[in-house]
């Protein structure tokens, strides 16, 4: 009778861990770097590490239980920390996973949606060696193609923004194509490049080092990275700095085409157009952006977490803690997750 007791405590227990009501924190698992993503069905999924171990939370309620936590796999001496961790992407049938090795070798992990399961693929970098800054991101067309930016150093040591694309699901991927290099050698080496798709349309955003500024760009190509644009900066200050700001920005692009990026200069988050004038909405590091037809920026301003929807005027007040991305779920709400003493962190707001 007693074990049986016992049990049934422990599954109450269990059960309570990996749910938690509306405007409530909870937390997921240990683990550091979060990141969300959300696919065409509505499952959330978050990814994050834990030493060098990759592990996948995912809820098919609208992040208001995670009753499923898996092992993607583990990559030894895995990246993690300070933006450089697993990063996470989901077209319609498929999920990929990236993670960098402290050597600079992109390992690639897929999720088949309809077996659940994971298996490891080929690397993204055809240079051994080349991304040893672990600063990367993904995306995902509803075609299954993935897309691929990191900052690479092949051929001169210097930091490049280098891109490659896969049409097969994610098992291989194209000759890496260097699509920015700074005529002042280098473009910052330790702010996180971000990509995004929109139908053809590939966006790429980093923090460039030119004529000693460290100010944001945006890449664009309009045939799904066949060919890119001219980078064109993005507000209208400027950033002289003889230091790394770690701190890369977020872009989302709508339907319509509709660029919205945010970023953080001097300790003040911006959001801008390109072409168009900056408008600070507030101060801190670290943001991140979703939603392309309704855009959320979230960022941390010291240890205060803040969403701010930019349809609306106010700013949320999330909690405590770090690194944090959120996400708009299938029922209109704001989910987010964040990392906060070695622990992953989510509420839905």
């Amino acid at each position: 009778m007693k074990t049986l007791l016992k049990t049934a405590i422990l599954i109450i227990f269990i059960a309570s861990f990996f749910s938690f009501a509306t405007h409530t924190d909870a937390i997921i698992a240990s683990g550091k770097q979060p990141q969300i993503t959300i696919d065409k069905a509505g499952v959330v999924r978050i990814v994050y590490g834990n030493d060098d171990k990759i592990y996948c939370a995912t809820s098919t309620d609208n992040g208001l239980t995670f009753s499923d936590i898996q092992t993607i796999g583990e990559v030894k001496d895995m990246h993690l920390g300070m933006s450089r961790g697993p990063q996470v992407a989901s077209s319609k049938n498929y999920t990929l996973v990236s993670a960098i090795d402290k050597k600079g070798s992109i390992h690639i992990f897929q999720l088949n949606h309809q077996s659940q399961e994971w298996t490891q693929e080929a690397l993204v970098n055809d240079w051994a060696g080349s991304a040893p800054e672990g600063l990367m991101s993904i995306a995902a067309d509803q075609d299954d193609n993935f897309y691929a930016v990191w900052l690479d150093i092949r051929n001169d040591k210097h930091n490049k923004i280098c891109f490659a694309k896969t049409t097969d699901k994610g098992i291989s991927w194209s000759k890496n194509s260097i699509v920015y290099q700074s005529p002042d050698s280098t473009v910052c080496p330790c702010c996180k490049p971000t990509i995004t798709l929109s139908k053809s349309k590939v966006s790429i955003m980093f923090r460039n080092w030119l004529n000693g500024s460290r100010d944001l760009y945006l890449l664009q190509s309009d045939n799904k990275g066949n060919t890119f644009n001219n980078p064109v900066k993005l507000g209208n200050g400027t950033w002289k700095l003889n230091a790394c700001p770690m701190d890369g920005g977020s872009l989302v692009v709508s339907d319509k085409n509709v660029v919205s990026t945010a970023w953080q200069r001097e300790g003040r988050i911006y959001y801008s157009k390109p072409n168009e004038p900056e408008n600070q909405i507030g101060t801190g590091r670290n943001c991140s952006m979703t939603d392309p037809e309704n855009p959320i920026i979230a960022w941390q301003d010291g240890k205060a977490l803040k969403i701010k929807e930019l349809s609306k005027s106010e700013i949320a007040d999330v909690g405590e803690g770090s690194f944090i991305k959120a996400i708009r779920t299938k029922d209109k709400k704001i989910f987010c997750a964040w990392e906060k003493d070695g622990k992953i962190n989510i509420k839905k707001l």
